[in-house]
């Protein structure tokens, strides 16, 4: 073997012996061993390159290898590589600094995580000392994280066998496809939607209730733009009741819907925003809460009781100013918003008229999702071994893809081009025709 091959051989052996994986059975686990990234792109061992239209766990925005952020965590490991969050480094000021410049009016207060999960752990933590209540609500179509809180709030499969928290309460939020309120159009969805989280707020008694917490954008859950009118009226709820509203921008936050937060598309002011990902795209581990002004005021004169070894970590802090600024000065955001518009949504929008085993087209900016279906009419989701099998063709004709349940997570890097776009379009529409030739032979 080459000196590549022995090098793939070599980390292949070693995750295998070694490395426990999340999410999985581990006997059956063949993972691909990647050797590098450039912006959309990714090489394996063997030389091999991918379009990376997943962004890995969909928090890749500003794309593999940044110059400008490698070259900024370089630069603070040779200054300052950690120190206590009881300091104050002018770098983590400056990190903060620019995220509240990005949040709505009244958000000057950041409280870094290690991560997407404990930036909602804490905010559920704020939530309930802010309001002295118990209750949180979110959407069976959720997923918040895999710490305590955050994954019972967690709607999905994945909360099941981890229900050792109290407190926490499940709606079903706006999902027109397949709508739980018998709706046949946007707006009777809203009206619907906001019905039913109205009645579980007075069955559960509101004084009982802290927090609702939601995705601004259902990311795992199927990439699910609210319709029209629904968040402002969850914040009209919350707002009736005294119970705050917490965003989990995690997944859609930092131009993954072609804006700075995914809340700007919507007329809707939260208590509470979380982030990660996409802040400094997982160059260092980072998370965050952002707080508006009058639930920081809470613990002016009363501890706050929580907090992390590595809470605004040097190299986290400068990996975060250096995407923003780069993000900023090269137009990502708004390089999101285009490709979304004019690109990625149109071409999808033609695989769809094209494949009938596509039963919906959804999405915004460069967050799209594919549902699957084996018949259109009844809209049964496609079956897993038939996913599985488009979601290995994709690979084998080098395109990384993001498959969750019976749907294909379009989501590549804020940076993506026009012309990997429509590389990536024609990998869809082939190994689409393949499946569909052998549905129905």
């Amino acid at each position: 073997m080459n000196d590549i091959d022995d090098a793939g051989e070599i980390a292949r052996r070693l995750d295998r012996t070694h490395v426990f994986h999340s999410w999985s059975a581990q006997g059956a686990l063949t993972p691909m061993v990647v050797d590098h990234g450039r912006g959309t792109e990714v090489w394996d061992a063997e030389g091999r390159r991918y379009l990376d239209f997943s962004s890995q766990l969909v928090n890749l925005n500003i794309g593999h290898q940044h110059p400008r952020v490698v070259a900024a965590i370089q630069a603070q490991a040779g200054e300052l590589a950690t120190i206590a969050p009881a300091h104050a480094v002018r770098v983590r000021g400056e990190a903060a600094r620019r995220i509240s410049q990005r949040a709505p009016e009244r958000f000057h207060k950041v409280f870094f995580t290690n991560g997407g999960a404990d930036a909602n752990e804490n905010a559920i933590r704020m939530a309930r000392l802010h309001t002295g209540r118990d209750k949180v609500l979110s959407a069976y179509r959720s997923y918040h994280g895999n710490t305590g809180a955050a994954v019972v709030a967690t709607g999905d499969w994945r909360r099941v066998p981890n229900e050792y928290a109290r407190g926490h309460v499940h709606f079903f939020g706006p999902y027109l496809y397949r709508s739980d309120f018998w709706s046949t159009t946007p707006e009777q969805e809203t009206e619907r939607a906001l019905h039913h989280l109205q009645r579980v707020i007075e069955a559960e008694g509101p004084g009982s209730v802290a927090a609702v917490l939601l995705e601004t954008v259902v990311g795992t859950g199927g990439v699910l733009v609210p319709p029209p009118g629904y968040l402002a009226g969850v914040r009209a709820l919350t707002e009736r009741y005294g119970i705050l509203l917490v965003l989990d921008e995690v997944m859609a936050g930092f131009g993954r819907t072609g804006s700075w937060f995914a809340l700007e598309h919507h007329d809707v002011r939260p208590d509470l925003i979380t982030f990660a990902k996409g802040v400094n795209s997982g160059y260092v581990p980072v998370g965050g809460v952002l707080l508006c002004d009058e639930i920081a005021a809470t613990f002016d004169d009363r501890v706050f009781p929580g907090g992390l070894t590595y809470s605004g970590h040097p190299l986290a802090m400068a990996s975060i100013v250096a995407t923003l600024d780069a993000m900023a000065d090269e137009g990502v955001v708004e390089n999101a918003a285009r490709i979304g518009a004019q690109v990625l949504g149109p071409g999808l929008a033609a695989l769809a008229e094209k494949h009938p085993v596509v039963g919906e087209v959804r999405g915004v900016g460069v967050f799209w999702a594919l549902e699957l279906v084996a018949d259109r009419t009844t809209r049964e989701p496609l079956a897993a071994g038939a996913v599985g099998a488009l979601k290995a063709d994709l690979t084998r004709r080098g395109l990384l893809p993001f498959v969750a349940e019976n749907r294909v997570h379009v989501v590549p890097p804020c940076v993506v081009t026009d012309a990997e776009v429509h590389e990536a379009l024609e990998v869809y529409d082939a190994a689409l025709t393949q499946i569909e030739k052998e549905l129905h032979p």
